[in-house]
């Protein structure tokens, strides 16, 4: 857990302004909240509820107004700091769920001294406070936001602190590391021949190793936090429609014999057993005169390219022609899976034109052949197994920062291995210790220097 002493103040009632809001979506609804944080909440809860509860207890009381009328009758709980949410007094109202009611109860506590919360501002306490670090103060707003059961499961071992531990650890690794080398400069005295330890290699070899699956890790954990964008394209009447419909599990996009009827894209989220995939349907990619069609077209094309992966149809009762390959020639072949649709109507051809890179599978969207291994292939495709356990989420920021870190990592292992000098390879470990302190929002110059007086006899 991370303590922020310059906001220390917050947790023992200092200056800081009271906030309050709804915490409860708008609308109608059997109960609604109203909560409080700030060192005015105490004063506020006794003046609206008549007295101050029992901390951590619910209590049945009168929620009145400025004349003394009632409001509404409900619970009152209050959290006294620094064991609350945000590490501050936090009271909370449950009343009945009305917005009429809920804003009339928010209006009286805001007429009492307290102010209108801004977007994420009691987490973002929680977070000054100590509470929790960034990364998981971000899986709070990543839990409300799961698009699966899996991501909300992933973003609750963020919220535990499951990611944090893993970052702190490398963190530390890092510290002790640079510990030595800072000894090594600046106690020359000391005799530590600490350049030629063939075990500092191998822990700057353990801690690259520790840095690059994390990031692995963290990237699977990107796409189970976003999704999976998947572009479905090929030439008209291939069955992208109905492959679309297939993996749906519903009619959504429309089917006729007729070619070009899909003029514009047609987005849809589907769960694949725990991973939200995005499937974008797009217009038929060819040459046309049509105005309307080549707008489609244009539109499928920019999908194509900006997709995670590309489901390019084929059909197997006409074989690829050039178009074909033409496309297949304009897109990434690392993100292309080529499907031979209509297996049901005939065998699949063997055709050695085609790049010989690019993965193939065959199905029938009709029938519903091969499509469960397309689902799989799709899982596979971005890492995920059967099971996400372990699995946290993980945003682009987590990623850039773990990126940058491994980036100084590799170049601590260079100025070690080819000029083995302490001063560089003290600065990319500091750096690598930075980018890392980003991720759960601790930079301190005093940690290291802790670590030493804590290890090293230095005084001797």
């Amino acid at each position: 857990m991370v303590y922020h002493p310059q906001t220390a103040d917050r947790i023992n009632g200092g200056n800081v302004d009271t906030i309050a809001a709804i915490a409860t979506p708008a609308g109608m609804g059997g109960i609604g909240i109203v909560r409080l944080s700030g060192p005015e909440s105490t004063p506020i809860i006794q003046q609206v509820a008549g007295t101050l509860p029992k901390a951590r207890s619910a209590q049945y009381l009168e929620f009145t107004a400025t004349d003394g009328s009632v409001i509404d009758r409900g619970i009152a709980l209050y959290f006294p700091a620094p064991h609350s949410y945000t590490g501050e007094d936090v009271v909370e109202f449950q009343c009945h769920g009305g917005p009429v009611v809920l804003n009339m109860l928010l209006a009286r506590i805001l007429d009492l001294g307290a102010r209108t919360a801004e977007p994420g501002e009691f987490t973002r306490r929680a977070f000054l406070n100590g509470k929790m670090d960034l990364m998981q103060a971000e899986a709070v707003c990543d839990l409300i936001n799961s698009k699966t059961e899996a991501a909300a499961r992933g973003a609750v071992r963020s919220l535990s602190g499951d990611f944090s531990i893993q970052v702190n650890e490398i963190r530390e690794q890092l510290v002790r590391l640079r510990m030595y080398v800072e000894a090594a400069i600046d106690f020359p005295e000391e005799e530590i021949d600490f350049l030629d330890n063939t075990q500092i290699d191998e822990s700057v070899d353990k801690i690259h190793a520790r840095i690059t699956k994390l990031l692995d890790d963290a990237a699977r954990g990107q796409i189970l936090r976003e999704g999976l964008e998947v572009a479905i394209t090929g030439l008209p009447n291939a069955g992208k429609s109905s492959l679309l419909n297939q993996l749906a599990g519903h009619q959504r996009s429309i089917v006729t014999p007729q070619a070009g009827t899909t003029r514009d894209t047609i987005d849809l989220l589907v769960d694949f057993d725990g991973l939200a995939v995005c499937l974008t349907d797009t217009a038929g990619l060819r040459s046309s005169d049509d105005l309307v069609e080549k707008q489609g077209i244009d539109r499928a094309w920019k999908i194509a390219r900006d997709a995670d992966l590309v489901l390019y149809l084929i059909d197997v009762t006409r074989a690829a022609v050039d178009m074909d390959r033409y496309n297949l020639s304009q897109l990434d072949h690392s993100k292309v899976l080529i499907v031979w649709n209509k297996i049901d109507l005939g065998d699949l051809p063997s055709d050695t034109s085609l790049p010989d890179e690019v993965k193939q599978i065959s199905v029938s969207a009709k029938t519903a052949i091969g499509v469960d291994s397309l689902r799989q292939y799709i899982r596979q495709f971005v890492g995920f197994t059967v099971s996400d356990e372990g699995q946290f989420l993980a945003r682009r920021r987590h990623l850039e920062a773990l990126e940058n870190a491994l980036k100084f990592v590799e170049q601590a292992q260079t100025v070690l291995k080819r000029h083995r000098s302490g001063e560089l390879m003290a600065q990319d470990l500091r750096d690598a210790m930075d980018e890392l302190g980003k991720l759960v929002g601790t930079l301190s110059a005093d940690e290291l220097l802790g670590e030493i007086f804590a290890n090293f006899c230095i005084g001797k």
